[in-house]
């Protein structure tokens, strides 16, 4: 597996960057405003996540996501390693992410891989996006903060 940054002329993997977030409109603006960077196998596209620069010295970990039939075999986990040592290597002091309530793989894996959480933004999955969300049978309603110092 081989990860690299999406040129500015290649078109960003919407399926997949929907498959982490379904709002067209928000996933459209922080591809516009970040890096893109791709996983692939074997020529064929796995995975992608988003770097976001947010404040000085600071990047978020806007989008994070691996094709459902490679899910289980690490590559998230290299993903997120990738993309902490990528922000290390640009400068950045910190590095956040967010997730829903309900998202419990995806918060073992940030605090896995040294996040830590640092808040919470009460329903701001039932104030930003029209349709509700569950995941493993609960309701996805408030985005869990964490950061890492790099």
């Amino acid at each position: 597996m081989k990860i690299r940054k999406l040129n500015r002329d290649d078109k960003a993997p919407m399926n997949l960057l929907l498959m982490a977030d379904p709002s067209q409109n928000f996933v459209n603006e922080y591809v516009n405003r970040g890096e893109c960077y791709i996983s692939e196998k074997e020529n064929h596209l796995i995975g992608v996540y988003v770097l976001l620069p947010t404040r000085p010295e600071t990047v978020e970990l806007v989008n994070i996501a691996v094709l459902e039939e490679e899910q289980g075999k690490g590559i998230g986990k290299r993903l997120v390693l990738h993309a902490i040592q990528t922000s290390k290597q640009k400068g950045f002091k910190t590095i956040e992410v967010g997730t829903g309530n309900s998202s419990i793989d995806q918060l073992a894996l940030y605090q896995k891989c040294g996040f830590r959480i640092i808040g919470i933004d009460r329903d701001f999955f039932v104030r930003h996006y029209q349709e509700e969300i569950f995941e493993n049978g609960i309701q996805c309603r408030d985005m869990i903060r964490l950061s890492q110092d790099l």
